[in-house]
């Protein structure tokens, strides 16, 4: 947590923004796992809850009513049980006053409030829920089907939060340092373990135990595997094996709830071959290109196709694209190997407010999203970038056997496709190099004092240490 006055400032300021109303920010139940009492641990409170109220407890929601000034913590006390099986916690009333809030009701005072705001001609404003147990909570306190409350929520609440949100102040930006060398330790464990004939699923689970052991979690769940085209890898029981590449994909969550999100890609063997450097170094050139031109007011879709131009010259070079390069960008032939964005927003969320909708949080009335072309379609950030926000860098080259199949079959992008060179990288897998960057006065720097290794040298160097 922060301090009392951070909270009470956030509040006030979101107040200003919303104008009018009564803002309702759900917190977070227990989720079970298997049966009621094996919940999910541990438990995550929602980020806009812990934006404007800073209390990782479960059970909680605060009002926020704009037109009379006043805020209000709904929630219930422990009881002797409770307190048997978990512990002594503090009351809803101290919890407030520790946040600077000064009224608190029992969770059963919520439904009254809320018939009274209604019926007085009130504005309700909601965030769009993504928890089952809130929609049914929305449901039962303001009428609304779980069909229609992402159509009926807020949207002046989401635009005030999201620019609330967006840019990290100074405190924000010093426990996202601490995420980062948390993530420092994750990555740099698994180089050090990962060796032929140990299992994916080993090293997965060292590198989460870090998180666990010096933070609140992980940030989101660790990709670490030997088929790096899977965007999503999840450890397996394979073996590592010589010669291949291992992509691990991890972040860490601060015990303030701000997290990382690193990805290197390494050689198993301890040394690449001269193909995965052929590779790796567009990746690496890529990365790093969007350290020279990532600044305020610069379009970061820009900066996306930057990227996309860059490599599909050199796989040019490597004789795996032909043509002209805008035409190829322009048809998305660069896809084939780059089938996501450049990157995300970066904060309390691994992708951070994603979900209060990634059009209202990557793109704005200027840059607005392209759903249609495949690849495109998943660009989570275009618009212009400002002074502290904090983006993630991660292009990558991907091989994915059944993508080139089915590329090739339908002759999607043939004039900019080698397609008999591609059959030949099939067993290629892929490679990522993802930092975080945050956007300063006059360009933009990394997060975290400690640099992962990502130059090849560096990186093979590190592993043969």
């Amino acid at each position: 947590m922060f301090s009392k006055q951070t909270y009470l400032s956030r509040r006030n300021e979101l107040k200003r923004l919303v104008g009018s109303g009564v803002i309702i920010l759900f917190g977070n139940n227990e989720s079970p796992c298997n049966y009621p009492s094996n919940a999910y641990s541990p438990f995550r409170q929602d980020s806009s809850f812990l934006y404007y109220f800073g209390l990782a407890q479960p059970g909680l929601v605060g009002v926020i009513d704009v037109d009379n000034d006043s805020e209000l913590l709904f929630g219930d006390d422990i009881d002797i049980e409770d307190i048997v099986w978990y512990g002594s916690v503090d009351s809803v009333s101290q919890m407030a006053a520790s946040v600077g809030v000064a009224q608190t009701a029992p969770m059963s005072a919520l439904s009254q409030f809320c018939s009274q705001a209604r019926a007085a001609g009130r504005t309700l404003h909601f965030l769009p829920p993504y928890r089952h147990d809130t929609m049914l909570t929305i449901t039962d306190l303001l009428g609304i089907h779980h069909s229609r409350q992402r159509d009926e929520a807020s949207l002046t609440l989401i635009r005030a939060v999201v620019k609330m949100r967006s840019s990290k102040t100074a405190e924000e930006v010093a426990e996202l340092e601490k995420a980062a060398a948390i993530g420092y330790q994750m990555h740099t464990t698994a180089m050090r373990l990962a060796r032929p004939g140990v299992t994916e699923k080993y090293v997965g689970g060292q590198v989460d135990g870090i998180a666990r052991s010096l933070g609140a979690q992980v940030s989101f769940a660790t990709i670490f595997s030997q088929h790096g085209e899977i965007m999503h890898g999840n450890p397996s029981m394979a073996l590592l094996e010589e010669g291949r590449l291992a992509l691990c994909d991890a972040g860490a969550e601060t015990m303030s709830h701000y997290c990382s999100d690193n990805t290197r890609t390494f050689p198993v063997s301890g040394r690449f071959t001269e193909r995965q450097l052929d590779i790796y170094r567009i990746v690496e050139e890529c990365h790093d290109y969007v350290l020279t031109v990532a600044r305020p007011g610069v379009c970061y879709r820009d900066v996306h196709f930057g990227v996309c131009r860059l490599m599909t010259e050199r796989l040019k070079e490597l004789g795996l694209m032909r043509g002209n390069t805008d035409d190829a960008v322009r048809a998305g032939a660069h896809a084939m190997f780059l089938p996501h964005g450049l990157g995300h927003m970066m904060g309390m969320d691994v992708h951070d407010m994603e979900g209060l909708g990634q059009i209202y949080v990557g793109f704005d009335d200027e840059v607005r999203p392209n759903l249609e072309q495949f690849g495109t379609n998943a660009l989570r950030m275009g618009r212009r970038l400002e002074e502290g926000f904090v983006v993630t860098d991660e292009p990558g080259i991907y091989f994915i056997p059944a993508l080139i199949d089915d590329w090739k079959a339908s002759g999607h992008c043939k004039d900019f496709l080698n397609f008999d060179l591609l059959e030949t990288y099939k067993d290629f897998g892929g490679i990522r190099i993802e930092d975080d960057v945050l956007i300063t006065a006059d360009g933009c720097r990394f997060i975290g004092e400690k640099r992962i290794p990502y130059h090849p040298a560096d990186v093979e160097q590190f592993l043969n240490e």
